[in-house]
């Protein structure tokens, strides 16, 4: 019973850092994370690779819904955070994990019809040129999935995505098998060796090189839930590459409260589909948050979902500027407010657990995934 108030404390508290006078830096929280460790592993029946991959998630409970949800229990979180391992090979694993507190020192595709759209007003997406761009950070931090959907790098083989656009809460999509995630890089010009004349009119044409996917990590939050009330909170998935990609990456931080976001506002780059090839940026303000998600109307399409949701904030510890990941961008939500239907684009957002989580994921050790 302890250990499951503390959990509670935990998912309901975080350690803001409040604004104390006029020169106040929007400033990275220090959070002190729980630890997730596996416990066993199952292998499980080689899946069928039968599901239609999907590059958007619609579920119909809004923000109102998920906060008038009761907290889950400690077994249930144990539940959700333990996941599925695919491998290149077609392999599957389950982890059961246990979660610790270190004592030194938290489908709903039926109903309302609608069009698809994601866009609201005057469409704000910025459509990104020139290698000068593409290829520098942080909009060389976005690839693009085989199966549709976008990622970002976080660590030299890792790239964080959306579950949905590996599985569909009941089965992993085909193609998931075969995952590729691909690189924009300038295509070489016929005649063009160690020629430096460029068409400053013409944006540079760019190509995809692809790495294969060596195992890809899915928590059974998201494989039980299939996207309605809870699953949508676990819409992640991290993918590990066969080989290093040799670009630098974004940090995955916890997200700290929509209030002290800088101008309450973030930011995420994907591969919308009414745009093919291009990469596209936009930011927006958070009209609404819960927990577990973030609820905003950047103007999106199907195709940029598993984008790193980010923001830029003060590094009290490094003294410096840093962006870092604390979301992943989900999809499309009708809410009704009061009788009225709103439309939301959604984030999943990087809690203490999910952090620990992740982390360890990429890491391999507890103790570098301490400090969110």
């Amino acid at each position: 019973m302890a250990a499951l108030s503390t959990l509670i404390l935990l998912l309901c508290a975080a350690k803001d850092v409040m604004p104390s006078s006029p020169h106040w830096k929007p400033t990275w929280p220090s959070y002190r994370v729980p630890v997730i460790l596996p416990q066993s592993t199952l292998n499980l029946d080689k899946p069928q690779f039968d599901a239609e991959a999907r590059l958007e998630v619609v579920s119909p409970c809004g923000p109102a819904c998920h906060k008038s949800s009761p907290l889950p229990t400690y077994e249930e979180v144990k539940n959700y955070l333990s996941y599925e391992t695919l491998y290149a090979n077609g392999s599957l694993t389950e982890t059961e994990v246990g979660i610790y507190i270190l004592s030194n020192g938290g489908d709903g595709s039926q109903g309302r019809s609608r069009t698809k759209r994601q866009i609201y007003g005057y469409d704000s997406r910025f459509s990104i040129f020139g290698k000068d761009f593409l290829l520098n950070y942080p909009f060389s931090t976005s690839v693009k999935l085989s199966t549709g959907c976008t990622g970002t790098l976080v660590a030299e083989k890792h790239v964080l995505t959306a579950a949905h656009c590996i599985h569909d809460g009941k089965s992993y999509v085909k193609g998931a098998q075969k995952l590729r995630v691909g690189f924009l890089k300038p295509k070489q010009k016929d005649g063009s060796k160690g020629s430096n004349i460029t068409n400053s009119a013409m944006p540079e044409k760019m190509k995809f090189q692809w790495i294969r996917v060596k195992r890809t990590h899915v928590p059974k939050g998201w494989i039980k839930g299939n996207a309605n009330d809870i699953g949508m909170d676990y819409d992640y998935a991290l993918l590990e590459l066969k080989k290093p990609h040799k670009r630098k990456f974004m940090k995955i931080g916890v997200s700290p409260p929509a209030r002290h976001l800088p101008g309450g506002r973030i930011h995420f780059s994907g591969y919308d589909n009414d745009r093919p090839g291009n990469l596209v940026y936009r930011f927006c303000d958070v009209k609404d948050e819960t927990y577990d998600l973030l609820y905003q109307q950047c103007d999106a399409q199907p195709g940029a979902s598993g984008s790193g949701v980010y923001v830029r904030m003060w590094k009290r510890q490094n003294h410096k500027w840093e962006r870092k990941i604390i979301g992943i961008f989900s999809g499309h939500q009708w809410v009704d407010m009061n009788g009225t239907p709103q439309d939301f684009n959604v984030a999943v957002r990087i809690t203490p657990l999910k952090y620990a989580q992740i982390c360890y994921w990429i890491k391999g050790n507890y103790l570098d995934c301490r400090e969110g």
